[in-house]
């Protein structure tokens, strides 16, 4: 739910949307004798995307490989293609659907034919179902659909927000469709291309929860690649239960109950084709409003008339709904109002007490601060105050009755839950506490209740009591809290911590389990030989190694022009006189917005003025720094860069000679160019190394935490 226009509207790929427009009433149309004959055949959902725009991929002859991660499994399944927002038929030449293998690469591609054939045309505005696939398809597993385009692409029919990583070959690449490995895909982009659908038949679905949302039903502010939007974790909520049920996210970033766009038409022009026809649906949970609230200018009783006739059209046809309640969003940009919260509050009543809905989701409490109701806690914003972190998600997911659903039964009543849900460790520091809680949500006592930590190898965690609870009652936790210590040289970033709980419920043992990320971070400590270190700063720098990770701990009022401070880790006589500097800043930390992380290179690092003076860094908020000395008298006086702040951020240093050439890349093989100087002072093989600055003029004493992790010479 982006709330803002240009969320969606700015991207790229809209630009061919006012030529669409045609396409959108055909786009709704053709789905209903489809799904009418897929639930005759008993096909589940489960996956889905809402297909809603179209752009020119000015290409030929390319095959697109897309990864999703099901919901149900099953012994057969199929894949549903839509031409939908076009003017233009697309042929799909050949078609392949396998379980993923890693990446791009797919474990025997099975053939998917089209009324027995291998090839189809869909028509604009149209859509298409493969016929089955004969493939045993587990539960939360990942399948890999390949569909090749013979000759020009004129245009692709998608869902442009995908948080996934899609892979196509190249320009010309040709059908790659039948390959198991992935060397053909070098492209990669991030949207859903054609596909809205995949069916499965034969597996302990009962049916099909649609979510129909907006950005943050699609995902919004989660992370890429992980499959953490809210129907995800509400997925793996129902793969536990004795009958499953497939999950289908029709979230759109920017949609409203309301009014539609061009290429986002509203809930109510896109509840049949997204929701009333979906194979197999049994309940669909309505989370929208946010965006009619805040920047879409309806009030709140035009909000609930649309849920109303979204529930009326909904029972119509068979389907349970439930409402979610609608997000606080206080502090996102300048949208909210007073009148607007009170709009919001109305409209929270109505779902949770109007009774229209057959049940709801409280989204408001899941997330809210308890000190201020109007924003998000904390814990649970992406950081922008209207999008959940992947917490707040899993927050969301955990909110829903899995048996007010009415589609899964035999679902374990009891979960556990980690907190803090962002621990911060210490490489060889003390243990840090991190508490395990088992709540029982059913009707019904579970007893034996046992609870333990999955630890990464070398970790130690002791608990504080015991681990286990003899019963608990319905609406009763048990809480542990554990002491968990990081080996001393465990690898600084990101680990996951897990917990898993058994109890049994109705004479039978369930399981749940949760994790959450832990952050580990460096203690100050020796860096070794042949590694050495020096510092020009007032404040007293610190250091440390971890293996191939390097943490410096600096101040320092600039690194160039009037100051020259800095801390840096180095190698003596490293740099050749022709050869490369490499290293990858993971991040940074602290002091202000021109904080500087990076490498640098001198005939002496530790006494500038003997000449061949550069540094490459990557500052905090203000993009790429060149920085070079033109005249040997130690001060770089030169500048060049600039652009957005990324990190992690591969640098790299080129010497021939006197000529100094700096590059930049977000994954260490796409580099970009930044400038090239002349250092006439360079003579000989100097000294290259690791370089930190606070760049704390406006922010006096205060101190920059950099973290590195790869650091490398080549002559």
């Amino acid at each position: 739910m982006s709330g803002r226009l240009e969320h969606w509207w700015g991207h790229r790929r809209f630009a061919v949307l006012a030529t669409a427009l045609v396409g959108i009433v055909a786009a709704l149309l053709p789905a209903v004798p489809v799904a009418a004959e897929t639930t005759q055949q008993g096909w589940t959902g489960t996956w889905a995307a809402a297909q809603h725009t179209a752009y020119d991929p000015g290409t030929s002859e390319v095959t697109v490989r897309i990864p999703v991660r099901v919901s149900a499994g099953g012994s057969s399944i199929r894949i549903r293609l839509t031409n939908g927002f076009t003017t233009e038929p697309v042929t799909i030449g050949h078609a392949t659907v396998g379980l993923r293998d890693g990446g791009s690469t797919v474990t025997r591609p099975r053939q998917v034919r089209f009324g027995g054939k291998p090839e189809v045309t869909i028509p604009a505005g149209g859509q298409v179902a493969g016929d089955r696939v004969r493939l045993t398809v587990p539960a939360r597993s990942d399948l890999v659909v390949s569909l090749y385009f013979p000759g020009r692409l004129t245009h692709v029919s998608q869902h442009w927000m995908g948080l996934q990583t899609v892979y196509w070959t190249p320009d010309g690449g040709g059908d790659h469709a039948s390959d198991a490995d992935g060397d053909a895909f070098t492209r990669t982009d991030s949207t859903f291309p054609f596909l809205t659908g995949v069916d499965v038949r034969g597996g302990s679905a009962a049916g099909s929860v649609v979510a129909l949302g907006d950005s943050i039903t699609d995902g919004a502010a989660s992370t890429s690649d992980a499959d953490r939007r809210w129907p995800d974790y509400l997925a793996g909520r129902l793969s536990a239960c004795s009958t499953t049920a497939g999950v289908l996210n029709e979230g759109i970033s920017g949609n409203r109950i309301t009014a539609g766009v061009d290429g986002n038409p509203s809930a109510l022009d896109r509840l049949e084709r997204d929701v009333l026809s979906q194979p197999g649906a049994r309940t669909v949970v309505l989370f929208e409003g946010v965006n009619d609230l805040s920047w879409g200018g309806a009030t709140g009783d035009q909000v609930i008339d649309g849920m109303k006739e979204i529930v009326r059209r909904a029972h119509a046809r068979g389907l349970r709904v439930i409402g979610a309640t609608v997000v606080p969003y206080r502090g996102w940009g300048d949208w909210w109002t007073e009148a607007k919260e009170a709009d919001r509050q109305r409209v929270n009543t109505f779902v949770r007490d109007g009774g229209v809905f057959d049940g709801y989701a409280d989204f408001d409490k899941a997330v809210r601060d308890p000190d201020d109701p109007t924003r998000y806690a904390a814990a649970f914003d992406s950081g922008d105050h209207l999008h959940p972190n992947d917490t707040g998600m899993k927050a969301f997911a955990d909110a829903i009755d899995l048996a007010g659903l009415r589609v899964a039964r035999g679902c374990p009543s009891a979960r556990v839950r980690l907190t803090p849900y962002r621990p911060m460790l210490q490489a060889g520091g003390e243990g840090t506490e991190i508490t395990s809680t088992v709540t029982n949500a059913g009707p019904r006592a579970v007893t034996r209740v046992s609870t333990r930590l999955d630890l990464p190898d070398g970790w130690s965690a002791e608990p504080v009591g015991g681990t286990r609870t003899r019963s608990l009652a319905p609406g009763d936790s048990a809480t542990v809290t554990w002491t968990v210590t990081p080996a001393a040289d465990t690898t600084w970033g990101t680990h996951e911590i897990g917990v898993r709980t058994s109890f049994v419920q109705d004479g039978r043992t369930r399981r749940d389990s949760d994790s959450v990320d832990a952050t580990v971070t460096p203690a100050p400590s020796e860096v070794r030989a042949p590694y050495l270190t020096t510092a020009t700063t007032t404040e007293k720098a610190q250091y440390a190694q971890n293996g191939d990770q390097f943490a410096i701990w600096a101040g320092g009022q600039d690194l160039s022009g009037w100051k020259d401070e800095k801390a840096a880790v180095y190698l003596a006589d490293a740099a050749p006189p022709s050869g490369t500097v490499t290293a990858r800043v993971v991040g940074q930390t602290g002091s202000g917005p021109s904080a500087k992380a990076g490498i640098a290179v001198a005939n002496d690092l530790t006494a500038p003025e003997a000449g061949g003076y550069a540094v490459l860094t990557m500052s905090a908020q203000y993009g790429l720094e060149f920085l070079t000395d033109s005249d040997g008298d130690g001060k770089l006086d030169t500048w060049a860069g600039g652009g957005s702040s990324y990190h992690p951020a591969w640098l790299k240093l080129t010497r021939d000679g006197t000529a100094y050439t700096a590059y930049a890349s977000s994954d260490g093989t796409a580099w970009q160019q930044v400038a090239t100087a002349t250092v006439p002072s360079a003579s000989g093989t100097g000294d290259a190394g690791l370089v930190a600055s606070a760049v704390n003029l406006d922010y006096p004493g205060q101190i920059t935490t950099a973290l590195f992790d790869s650091f490398s010479t080549h002559g």
